[in-house]
């Protein structure tokens, strides 16, 4: 099983009316756990979520793609919210307002960690605004570092520039996780963010001396370029679709690659995740844009089932 640990929110975006807003599941981890589950992936969630309606509906959700939510933790308080304001344009990154004082998702504590893990968990996922908000941010770091070499862990930064109080402190602190990290997607926004002021291969190669076996660089409408640490790279363009909005893009992204790779036996171990050709490289980054290219062609964050994939015989 792949297990994602962190947020999980109501996005509210735009009716379509220019009045009205919608609510509907999300939070980057929420976004990968489903989209995982809907690949027929063996997905499971951890967080922290609560008992009103909207933490209700979040665990609802979560169980009706076929998610494991068996370790989910449930407390009383509000629910961490989202309101999503998207480009004209379509194509360019949306910007997001979150309201997350008190909210149940950040709240989670050191203490309220699953003491063990079953066996059946072989990787997990991290990432986004969970590893941001305290004291929440600190629990699953230690989570991260516990189970780092026992399991294959991905990152996905994900970065939500309004809610770091200290840029600085954070690039430290991302800095750090790289060193327990197998697997690291981020976009070109995010590395630019983080590393203003370095190019991408010194970067890698640094994350590379330090363990990660895997790097993928997204960018939008360009596509997305990969590497491993033993030297397989590729290069995949993104396809061409009609955009409704970019929301949940890279999560889809990112479950689609998780999905392959396990598919294929390639997060049972980091050897495993090492031998990684460039031509299976290939192959993921192409089924992985499929996927971001579908729910870029769908209003929110909805991510594909395995079938639609799969009617594409460039997705095979």
């Amino acid at each position: 099983m792949i297990l994602c640990c962190g947020e999980a929110l109501i996005d509210f975006v735009p009716a379509g009316d220019g009045a009205c807003v919608r609510p509907i599941p999300g939070g980057s981890i929420f976004n990968v756990a489903v989209g995982l589950a809907r690949l027929g992936a063996p997905a499971g969630y951890f967080g922290k979520l609560s008992t009103d309606l909207f933490g209700n509906v979040l665990l609802q959700t979560l169980s009706a793609n076929g998610v494991d939510t068996s370790l989910a933790l449930r407390a009383s308080g509000p629910t961490s919210l989202a309101f999503v304001d998207l480009p004209a344009s379509g194509g360019s990154e949306p910007r997001y307002v979150f309201y997350t004082d008190c909210a149940v998702d950040r709240s989670l504590r050191i203490d309220e960690l699953p003491e063990h893990l079953a066996a059946s968990v072989h990787a997990l996922h991290f990432g986004s605004i969970s590893l941001v908000l305290e004291p929440c941010a600190s629990s699953l770091e230690a989570l991260l570092q516990r189970e780092s070499h026992r399991r294959v862990i991905s990152l996905d930064p994900n970065v939500r520039p309004p809610l770091i109080q200290d840029p600085q402190a954070y690039r430290a602190r991302f800095e750090r996780w790289t060193g327990f990290a197998d697997i690291i997607r981020l976009s070109r926004a995010d590395f630019d963010w983080l590393y203003p002021d370095r190019p991408t291969g010194e970067v890698f190669t640094g994350w590379f001396d330090r363990g990660v076996s895997l790097v993928i660089l997204t960018e939008g409408a360009k596509g997305a370029c990969g590497m491993t640490a033993q030297g397989a790279t590729a290069d995949c363009s993104a396809q061409a679709v009609d955009v409704v909005d970019t929301v949940g893009a890279g999560d889809s992204f990112l479950a689609a690659l998780l999905f392959y790779l396990d598919r294929e036996g390639r997060l049972r171990s980091q050897y495993d995740l090492r031998q990684v050709s460039a031509e299976s490289l290939l192959q993921i980054l192409q089924f992985a844009n499929r996927a971001a290219a579908l729910t870029c062609s769908r209003p929110g964050a909805d991510p594909p089932f395995l079938g639609e994939l799969e009617a594409d015989p460039r997705t095979r």
